[in-house]
């Protein structure tokens, strides 16, 4: 009953073009902490509403804000003159049959926990919070009162995700998640969270652009400033070259100039620009495979945040990469793939409203793989129930 839609794609595989960008904005980056604690918040909105009333009732917190706050670097440790500020937005269930749920509370404190948990320096009590979370509307909240087996979409909505990444894309990735590893840390304290990697492929010449800010505490003048950066420049361009058959430069936090003092050095208190440089908001980061894949087509839904059980900007964004990616791993003979997934609100998230796969092939046409690929589609769907506990549990990263 599925209006599933296959065609072979008539274009270059991204790894034969000539040009390939790819960016991440890392953990420390005021986007990325945006979409991570807003994502967590609709985590741990989830597990009380399953705890308590036994199912996932409204909510959407995608609305969010990280306003930057104000400090003073100095060499051997700075000072914060001002906190930065979290403002969590949209809407939530707050009242169940007379009982009611502190989400402000678990806003806070979610946001306290993955700031502690996550960014060495910066201590999430001394953060400010602006709770503007509001009850939802009668007709999407109604959504989940229908008792239907499946929920309803609550948007008309579309998505896209792709398979496999380009080593281009796994690159940067990996080494942005390298070097906020607890190892790299460990050996090169003085490297904050705030760590973003913009990827240039020309042919076959690779340019990573790395930005890192240092924190001060660890930095004894600019002259030491300058000896780590090249300290941190030569562990990356090892980590790189081990892992490429590119010929590849690297090059990190190029707006320094020695001899500038404060003004010419990428310094910071907590290790994030968030402290004082730039704010953040959900849905401008990575896209939910963890990057921003300039040359691909990409959903414009901001996933975090969004509820996992009748919000497709959330679970169509997700499991059309996973559906990609299943295809990519058990279809023969494809390069490349794309699955766009297509909602009418009010309609049974199993059933969008179209799943179309567009597959350039290896060898041979997409007519002798149409079946096997169907049948992925037609499974993935089918399963999206559990798909979508995955999400409410937070086992599937969204950013």
């Amino acid at each position: 009953m599925r209006n599933i839609q296959i065609e072979e794609l008539g274009a270059t595989a991204i790894t034969e073009r000539k040009v390939e960008v790819v960016e991440r904005k890392g953990l420390g980056h005021p986007d990325y902490i945006c979409d991570s604690i807003m994502n967590q918040v609709s985590v741990e909105l989830c597990r009380e509403y399953m705890d308590r009333f036994g199912a996932i009732m409204h909510h959407n917190i995608d609305k969010g804000l990280l306003v930057a706050g104000e400090v003073k670097t100095k060499f051997g440790g700075g000072v914060i003159l001002k906190p930065m500020r979290i403002i969590f937005g949209d809407r939530a269930t707050f009242e169940v049959e007379g009982e009611f749920i502190d989400v402000e509370n678990i806003a806070i404190d979610t946001a306290k926990k993955w700031l502690n948990d996550n960014l060495r320096f910066v201590n999430g009590d001394s953060v400010d919070y602006q709770v503007e979370i509001a009850h939802g509307s009668s007709e999407l909240t109604d959504i989940f009162k229908r008792k239907d087996a499946v929920l309803g979409a609550n948007d008309t909505s579309a998505a896209v995700g792709y398979a496999p990444m380009t080593p281009t894309e796994s690159l940067v990735i990996e080494t942005e998640r390298y070097l906020n590893s607890p190892d790299f840390k460990r050996r090169f304290p003085e490297s904050g969270e705030d760590i973003k990697v913009m990827g240039l492929r020309e042919d076959k010449k690779l340019n990573l652009t790395v930005a890192d800010p240092l924190v001060d505490r660890f930095i004894g003048s600019e002259t030491e400033y300058f000896r780590k950066k090249d300290e941190l420049l030569e562990e990356i361009k090892l980590y790189v070259v081990e892992r490429t058959q590119l010929e590849t430069s690297v090059v990190l936090n190029t707006l320094d100039r020695e001899g500038r003092g404060m003004g010419g050095i990428y310094l910071t208190v907590t290790g994030t620009s968030a402290e004082d440089a730039d704010s953040g908001q959900v849905g401008r980061g990575n896209r939910v495979n963890g990057i921003i894949p300039l040359n691909r087509p990409v959903s414009s839904e901001a996933a975090a945040g969004k509820n996992p059980v009748s919000h497709v900007g959330k679970i169509y964004n997700v499991l059309s990469h996973r559906i990609a990616n299943e295809i990519y791993l058990n279809v023969p003979d494809i390069r490349e793939v794309y699955v766009w997934l297509v909602s009418q609100i009010g309609d049974p998230i199993d059933i969008p409203k179209i799943a179309a796969a567009q597959v350039i092939m290896e060898r041979g046409d997409v007519g002798s793989v149409r079946k096997e690929i169907n049948e992925v589609i037609d499974r993935e769907l089918a399963n999206i129930q559990a798909f979508c506990m995955e999400l409410a549990n937070g086992k599937i990263q969204v950013c």
